[in-house]
């Protein structure tokens, strides 16, 4: 096992030296064990579709130029890689039927500590809708908004409800190329079709239906996620919170939440909050009881609740190996089944809770909305029966942790920028068109122990701030950037530009602005579509200096992701290439010709500061084709 530096995150580092010297395998060995990667998957020319194969074409012609069937390399990319938006799109879209049939049961009295929180979201929602409102409960409203939401799963045809949210001018574009999703199951279902053996095999067609499900994620699946999480938890607002492995408790019993799904990590914020329960901790030797999280759940009641952050996802791992955490509560979605293992060396209890998501060897309690508090209660007091087995000789806590801000919305955009009487976005369109800010850039995505964890994120992030760029971001990006000082209001002074510098001062936001988690990207699609409507800066998405990245990126979600923000017309940099480089022709769609078609495409780019010029480089061709002023303070 290496000992060699894998992160620039200090308790990171403490850690995986810390488990190197007590020979403990993490992810990042995993890797090192991989390597040499299968070259032909890195290319995307393999192909198990059916079992005839595996098929494999030589990218260097010296062996089979097809498929048993036939298929090119470019028909094998193609199915390979818009099987990963359908199960991207599966995976965050189921997401938000969980939310939208959470909703409905607690619209109907049949749970156990929800309630509707977010008022304003809902009526807004019901008249987008259609949805009566007048003399109606609260409840009532509710309920029909999640059955209109419901049945955006499995409509066959017509137009998803949130589509028409898009400027008038990017759904021309999508009507006209016929990629506007009819209805999210629909979607992923046909891709699974159109990729069975014998089916499609026109790279450009098939790469049509990936654009279509990877839309219904972003403007269907994702966005109903974000927003009746909103209804039901309450609309997030800045919030100051804490990150890293420092804010594990060696005197309190610590519970990590890990997954992707808040149902769950939210009620477990009440229950955390029990009289009874922090009784119970004290009488087993415990100050009390400290919940915190990993991935997205963890960005879900961080934005609501202030809940500290103990990592982003290489560090699920590396939270057990501090001996600290005395359970792990796991749902769905970037949990490494390596856990179970793991937790064995350890006194730390890793209990799993949805269905859909069971491990080996790990203690199951099965969710239900039904009985959500009661749930939650349960799981908190196995943490605090646990808490007197912890060994204290085996409790090595990082003192690393860092303040942060976090909970911008689009809709807080609006209060911050104008003020709470006059609510405007043409502060930020101004300060665009004056020059004062070059543009924005949504840096969101995965960490992957291909590249040193964190570093491109950051390294990323802090060449755009010096170019007067503000960053959004989401996801395991924004953690990285709450752990090493860019979510404060005083990075700015430190990181960014003259003119962003200005702008933070002036209205006292961080320069990277957290959004939340890896499906509240929609969250960034609503802001532009604000920016948009405030007027002066073009009539389409396109039109926008805006781009986005995600450069250590590592799940099918972030292929979708990557789609339906390209189809969207928004530029997008992958610091990892997809798996197509073995079909010349696709990879010179999707990196080239796509541009013709939605207004934008990729960039592969593994160096962050090559990423970063070729983002500069993109926003300030933007700005030239609207004739904005020069960027006000130099290069």
């Amino acid at each position: 096992m290496s000992d060699k530096e894998k992160s620039v995150d200090p308790a990171t580092n403490e850690i995986m030296n810390l488990a190197c010297k007590g020979e403990i395998e993490t992810v990042f060995d995993r890797y090192e064990e991989m390597e040499p990667e299968c070259g032909f998957g890195q290319l995307g020319v393999c192909c198990k579709n059916c079992v005839m194969g595996p098929c494999r074409i030589d990218p260097f012609g010296d062996g089979p130029t097809t498929g048993i069937c036939g298929a090119t390399a470019n028909t094998i990319a193609a199915r390979n890689l818009v099987r990963m938006v359908a199960a991207g799109a599966a995976a965050h879209s189921d997401h938000g039927r969980d939310v939208a049939h959470t909703l409905l049961i607690a619209s109907e009295g049949k749970t156990k500590g929800y309630e509707i929180k977010g008022e304003e979201k809902l009526l807004n929602l019901a008249k987008e809708m259609n949805v009566k409102t007048d003399k109606r409960k609260i409840e009532e409203i509710a309920h029909d908004v999640a059955e209109k939401c419901f049945a955006e799963f499995g409509q066959q045809h017509g137009e998803l409800q949130f589509t028409h949210r898009a400027p008038k001018k990017r759904q021309e574009i999508w009507k006209k190329f016929k990629f506007t999703p009819r209805g999210i199951d629909r979607e992923i279902v046909e891709i699974m079709h159109r990729t069975n053996i014998g089916v499609d095999n026109d790279y450009v067609n098939i790469l049509q239906q990936g654009i279509r499900a990877a839309l219904g994620d972003g403007w269907g699946g994702s966005m109903i996620a974000t927003d009746l999480q909103d209804v039901l938890f309450g609309m997030p607002k800045p919030i100051r919170a804490v990150s890293n492995l420092g804010v594990l408790k060696a005197d309190e019993v610590n519970i990590v939440v890990h997954g992707h799904e808040p149902t769950l990590s939210d009620i477990m914020v009440t229950a955390s909050q029990d009289k009874e329960l922090l009784e119970l901790a004290k009488q087993k030797g415990a100050k009390g009881i400290n919940l915190a999280g990993i991935c997205c759940t963890a960005n879900e009641i961080l934005m609501r609740h202030g809940i500290p952050i103990a990592g982003n996802f290489l560090q699920q791992e590396l939270a057990v190996i501090t001996g600290a955490v005395d359970l792990m509560l796991v749902d769905v979605q970037c949990v490494m089944p390596a856990l179970s293992k793991l937790a064995g060396c350890y006194h730390t209890k890793v209990v799993s809770t949805s269905p859909k998501a069971k491990f080996p060897n790990v203690e199951h309690v099965e969710f239900s909305e039904e009985e959500a508090l009661p749930i939650a209660k349960k799981i908190v007091r196995m943490a605090v029966e646990n808490y007197p087995k912890r060994k204290k000789e085996l409790v090595n806590i990082p003192k690393d942790k860092m303040e942060l801000v976090a909970g911008f919305t689009a809709e807080y955009v609006y209060h911050m920028l104008g003020g709470k009487y006059r609510a405007t976005y043409r502060p930020l369109n101004d300060a665009v068109i004056s020059g004062r800010l070059r543009g924005a850039v949504g840096i969101v995505g995965c960490n992957n122990p291909k590249i040193k964890h964190d570093w491109a994120h950051l390294e990323l992030t802090k060449a755009l701030l010096k170019k007067d760029v503000l960053v959004v971001t989401t996801g395991c990006s924004a953690l990285a950037s709450a752990k090493a000082g860019l979510l404060i209001p005083e990075a700015a002074k430190k990181y960014a530009g003259k003119g962003l510098q200005e702008i933070c001062e002036a209205v006292g936001c961080p320069p990277v602005l957290h959004m939340g988690a890896c499906v509240d990207i929609s969250r960034i699609l609503m802001v532009l579509c604000n920016v948009l409507s405030e007027g002066g800066l073009g009539e389409d998405i396109s039109d926008l200096p805006v781009a986005a990245a995600a450069p250590e990126w590592m799940s099918e979600k972030a292929v979708s992701i990557g789609f339906y923000a390209v189809a969207s017309g928004i530029y997008t940099v992958l610091g990892i290439p997809f798996p197509i480089l073995g079909g010349k022709e696709i990879t010179d769609f999707i990196t080239d010709k796509m541009e013709n078609v939605v207004g934008a495409k990729f960039g592969f780019e593994p160096d962050p500061i090559k990423a970063a010029d070729l983002i500069v480089k993109h926003l300030d061709a933007k700005r030239k084709a609207l004739k904005l002023k020069p960027v006000m303070y130099g290069e």
